[in-house]
This record gives C-alpha cells, structure tokens and sequence, in this order.
C-alpha cells in the first residue's frame, strides 16, 4: 500500500480542482494515493469532473457524501481510509492548493528524519487564480499563538524577501495544506475523533495542533517545500488587532460565528490552568472588550455564547480526557504563547 494518502474534501470548489489533482498526481513522490471527497457539493460540476477524468485512475479513490458532514468530519473520514490502507501519512488538502513537483518527496523525506513531527508543512504562497499565477507572497509558514490566545497562520501578508527560509518547530500547522504521521493522529485522538467533529469547520486544525503539543508531538515548518494557496476569505496580514479587525469584513457571518464559538471551545478543551494564571491579564482584557465590540459591531454572535454553553459539558469531558493523557508541562506549552511573532515588521 502506498505510503501517503492525501484527501481533497471539496464543497462547491469545482473551479480550482483541475490545478490541484493534477499538482497530487504528477509529484515526483509516486508512492501515495489520492482520496476525493465531495462533502455534498450543491453544485455537481466538481464531481462529475473527478468521475469523468479519473474514474480509471487505480490512483484515484472518489467518495460522495450525501450530507455536508463538514471539515472535521469529512477529514476523519479520510483519515480511517488512510488508517484501513496502512498509510503512514496522511496529508489534507483544500481545492485551491497547489503543490510544487517535489513537496511530498521533500515533506516525506523530512519526517521520516524525525519520528517525534507530527504535523508538517512546507512554506505556502498566494497563488493568484485570477490572473492565473503564483505570488511571493506568504499565506502561511505555520500557526503562531499570542497570549491572549489568538491564532494567527505567521508570516501571512508579507513578501518574502528571505527571512522565511529557517526550519523551525512551530505552535501548529494551518489546516489548508497540512501532511500527519497517522500514528501521532492515533496517538492524540480524543472520543475517538483526530479533528473535533463537534467544530464543524474552522479553529479544527488549531485545536488539533494544540492538542499534538501537548500529547508530546512536533509540528514542523519546512521551506524547502513548496505550495500555493487561492485562499477565497483573501490573504492578509493579521499581526495586530488592527489587521485583524480591519479584515474581518472579508469574511461570512458563518465563519465569525463557527469561529467564534470553536476558538471557546478550543482554549476550554486544552488551556492549562498555570498558562492562563500566566497569560491573565492579556486574556482577560481580551475576554471583557469582546462583548463590547460584538454589540456594537457584531451583535448576531451573542447567539454563539449559547451554542458554546449548549455543548460544555461534553467539552468538558473532552478535556479531561485531554489533561489526563497529557504528555508536556505547562512551562514547556507556555513557551508557544508569545507576544509577538518574530516576523513581524511595523
């Protein structure tokens, strides 16, 4: 069995999915399989494409879901594919991903170097669908957490001009274009689920890499591989609360509010009592302005605060499966939140 599965999960992304299968197949790393999954799509072009040009390919695996199971869902669906086929790894990929000749065989050749890397990923750029060309612009080299528990994927927005060119360990990997090694997703599962299904889309991949940290895992940023990413809510630096609020009119009411509610979950589910008496100040302050800015600005995201309660106790349970399986420190989980990323440039 090949060692790499990698699982595209499309919904209504029919546009995008020639570059990206074609960039999975024609990698110089032959040695994988690819899984598509359409998450009942309500447009059907996407999936007629897939039957019609690689129905005959043995490489191909096409799966249509007859519900919209959402992200989270629809990776762990792959992943147990992955899991029955005896893959090593698994790498999930969004429709508007395009991977370099050479990624899989770079990625792979670099975590069979290192047993503890969980999570990797190579150094993503914009690519500019529009006018149909890459960019050298940074979409992400990896996840960086603030002290007051805001994610942000690092470097996003700048050009690069040379200073993303360090391999480093970082806090996660951005779910756009990340590649697992399936034992640490065994390793870390909670309730049997490796993404929290209860997410249903957005803050899954954070969730998952904070909890990787803490069940002993790496996640590993590594430049010499390289991908490019459409990323439809738009590339932008999100630094500061000022990107971050200036921004935030690219995206639906939908992503704020699934956002909003998961990254409660998320710091419900795996904060560590020690790191948020550490971190109180930048936490609290952030815990006391969001309400102000939400009936102001945003007021349809109240709801969210009840969704958030409807489901915590059952967070609650996840999280004390997560402490009592916890393999590091508060003093070595506190080291990743910080108040300032290294690339960051006023």
């Amino acid at each position: 069995m090949p060692k790499l599965l990698v699982v595209l999960i499309n919904y209504n992304h029919a546009d995008y999915l020639g570059k990206c299968v074609e960039s999975i197949l024609n990698q110089s790393y032959q040695d994988l399989n690819l899984l598509f999954i359409d998450n009942n799509s309500t447009e059907r072009d996407g999936l007629s494409f897939m039957h019609e040009k690689y129905d005959h390919d043995p490489r191909v695996t096409i799966i249509s879901n007859t519900t919209n199971k959402g992200y989270a869902k629809a990776a762990n669906q792959g992943i147990k594919v992955a899991l029955s086929r005896e893959a090593e790894y698994v790498a999930i990929a969004n429709p508007d991903i395009i991977y370099s000749p050479e990624y899989f065989e770079k990625i792979l050749h670099r975590l069979a170097r290192s047993p503890k890397v969980a999570s990797i990923t190579g150094k993503i750029y914009m690519y500019d669908f529009k006018n149909n060309k890459p960019t050298d612009i940074i979409d992400s080299v990896g996840l960086f957490a603030y002290r007051d528990r805001r994610i942000i994927d690092d470097g996003q927005g700048m050009i690069d001009e040379g200073r993303f060119s360090e391999e480093k360990e970082v806090f996660g990997i951005s779910g756009s274009c990340p590649t697992y090694r399936i034992s640490a997703l065994e390793d870390s599962k909670i309730m049997d689920e490796y993404f929290d299904e209860d997410f249903f889309m957005y803050k899954e991949d954070v969730d998952l890499s904070w909890r990787l940290n803490l069940f002993g895992w790496k996640n590993l940023y590594y430049p010499q591989a390289i991908a490019y990413h459409g990323r439809g809510t738009g590339i932008f630096q999100r630094f500061t609360k000022k990107d971050m609020l200036k921004n935030r009119k690219t995206l639906t009411h939908f992503q704020k509010r699934h956002s909003f509610r998961n990254q409660h979950w998320m710091q419900l589910k795996n904060d560590l009592w020690p790191n948020i008496f550490h971190d109180f100040f930048p936490i609290i302050f952030r815990k006391i302005m969001t309400p102000f800015y939400i009936l102001f600005a945003e007021p349809y995201l109240f709801l969210e605060y009840f969704n958030y309660l409807k489901l915590f106790p059952r967070m609650l349970k996840k999280r004390s499966l997560i402490m009592k399986n916890k393999k590091i420190t508060s003093k070595e989980m506190g080291h990743w939140f910080q108040s300032q990323s290294g690339y960051y440039k006023k």
